[in-house]
């Protein structure tokens, strides 16, 4: 079990020296949150199911002729529930009191970082399924305005509820915007509808209509220069919690410490992956010196 205690690793430089404000290790931009739907699971539910109701059709009627079809309600549900994560940190007094840095502070920034790219990582792994699993874009293809273009033609043709909204690795968005020619941030400022308090670090440009925003989490698919991005609708996919995360404090008297203990319980799930596709685009680092 890892306890930082007043010698463990480079912290023993903390003490006795004159110390500059601490780096933190860079996060990257995490936004998929903060797009999809959210749900809370309530006290003494194990689970959530969410229905959907089918389609129903209007018919052209006759004069004294009665109505012979009748419409079926059509409803599917889906089951959700949730699983407890978290994370510990164990900080000694003597630590605390040798250290000329904000400890605590210090460890809840990393615990926070943890926790956001925890949940973001989850929302990128469906992805892939989205949309039956059938990708739009390819392997070798960058995300140009035609491809991205046609990737939205797709999901209006195909009836995803608004909003709607493209995330993508940076350098895929970066291959969109060179081939508009354009500066995102002048020209298209973030869409109403989004919390821009939230969003704005992580949103890039507007595409007939459709915001795309920028997540540097996305991974390349193994051995190629490829990842997948997406397309979708909020409502596609939903972030349930149980326990919204929590940060807690106890103190160890015998250990002469405390730890420093976050837990959430939550559950990331595909919604309806018919409002939603995969985008497989180049993610590999663009040239500096074309």
């Amino acid at each position: 079990m890892a306890r930082q205690t007043a010698t463990t690793g480079q912290l023993e430089n903390a003490q006795g020296i004159m110390l500059a404000v601490s780096r933190f290790t860079a996060e990257h931009s995490a936004p998929c949150a903060n797009l999809i739907e959210h749900m809370t699971l309530k006290q003494g539910d194990k689970q959530i199911t969410v229905p959907k109701v089918a389609q129903m059709t209007m018919q052209s009627l006759t004069d004294g002729v009665d109505m012979v079809d009748s419409q079926a309600i059509g409803m599917t549900t889906v089951d959700l529930t949730t699983g407890e994560a978290g994370l510990k940190v164990i900080v000694t007094k003597k630590l605390l009191r040798q250290a000329n840095d904000k400890v605590f502070s210090m460890v809840g920034k990393q615990i926070g970082d943890a926790k956001s790219r925890k949940y973001d990582e989850d929302i990128i792994a469906l992805f892939s399924a989205l949309n039956g699993g059938t990708t739009l874009g390819a392997d070798d293809k960058n995300m140009t305005i035609g491809n991205t273009a046609a990737a939205i033609a797709f999901a209006k043709a195909n009836k995803y509820p608004s909003p709607v909204q493209i995330v993508h690795h940076p350098y895929a968005v970066f291959a969109l915007t060179n081939s508009m020619a354009i500066s995102p941030a002048a020209t298209y400022p973030i869409p109403k509808g989004y919390a821009e308090d939230l969003l704005s670090d992580f949103y890039r440009i507007k595409l007939n209509g459709i915001p795309i925003f920028e997540d540097g989490n996305i991974a390349k698919i193994t051995s190629v220069d490829s990842g997948y991005g997406a397309i979708f609708s909020k409502s596609a996919m939903v972030l349930v919690e149980s326990l919204a995360p929590v940060v807690e404090r106890e103190e160890d008297i015998s250990l002469r410490a405390w730890e420093v203990v976050l837990t959430c319980d939550y559950g990331v799930f595909e919604l309806d992956d018919t409002y939603g596709a995969p985008l497989r685009f180049e993610i590999g680092a663009p040239s500096t010196s074309v």
